[in-house]
């Protein structure tokens, strides 16, 4: 059975697919940080600003691969268009599998993952988005998209700049230091092109 926080069909708001129709599947947990307030001084993540804990979202549960392929493929308006998921969490690959992936891809449905790519990866991924963290060993260097939220002190652009992904991006650090982040990240995408700049769009539309 796979932990679910929430389940929803919007528009992916940020990265390479931004703009795109997507239904979300946050699966509940992470092994950066507990998700509790109390935890996140501590965290080696303390800057998420997501809610992964428990299965309290909507759609939230404990689901088989099957019932999580029907859940999907029922919130999908198109029949005529293959279903486009966006795996995320907290930290989807603790639970991402490959009999996951295969129930998915027999129903047609495009797999796409957010990791902090600390975790391996399973067979039938579609398209691989790490987003690194401090002071976290990445196991994945290699992948579709790779999204630095920045700045962080721990993780500089330059460190992860050879790594063998196909689209690079920046993305300004959410908080009360947002408009200061978001004019060093564009004066660090215009100074450095091979990065560009990832808005979370969503939050300006104030979309989920």
């Amino acid at each position: 059975m796979y932990k679910v926080k929430e389940i929803y069909y919007t528009l992916q708001g940020e990265g390479y697919h931004s703009g795109r129709p997507a239904i979300f599947v946050r699966f509940s947990g992470c092994n950066l940080w507990s998700g509790r307030e109390e935890d996140r001084a501590d965290a080696v993540c303390n800057f998420c600003d997501t809610d992964f804990r428990g299965t309290d979202g909507p759609l939230g549960g404990r689901y088989s691969a099957a019932e999580l392929k029907e859940t999907i493929v029922s919130l999908w308006p198109d029949p005529k268009q293959p279903p486009f998921i966006v795996c995320t969490g907290g930290e989807p690959l603790l639970q991402l599998d490959e009999p996951l992936t295969t129930v998915l891809h027999d129903a047609q449905i495009e797999i796409a993952v957010e990791t902090n790519g600390t975790q391996p990866r399973p067979s039938g991924i579609d398209w691989l988005c790490v987003s690194p963290k401090p002071s976290a060993e990445v196991l994945l260097r290699s992948g579709d998209e790779l999204k630095l939220v920045y700045p962080q002190i721990a993780v500089q652009p330059e460190q992860v700049a050879d790594w063998d992904f196909s689209h690079f991006y920046l993305q300004p650090m959410d908080g009360p230091r947002l408009e200061e982040n978001t004019r060093r990240t564009v004066d660090y995408c215009k100074a450095h092109p091979q990065w560009r700049l990832s808005l979370q769009s969503h939050k300006y539309i104030h979309i989920p």
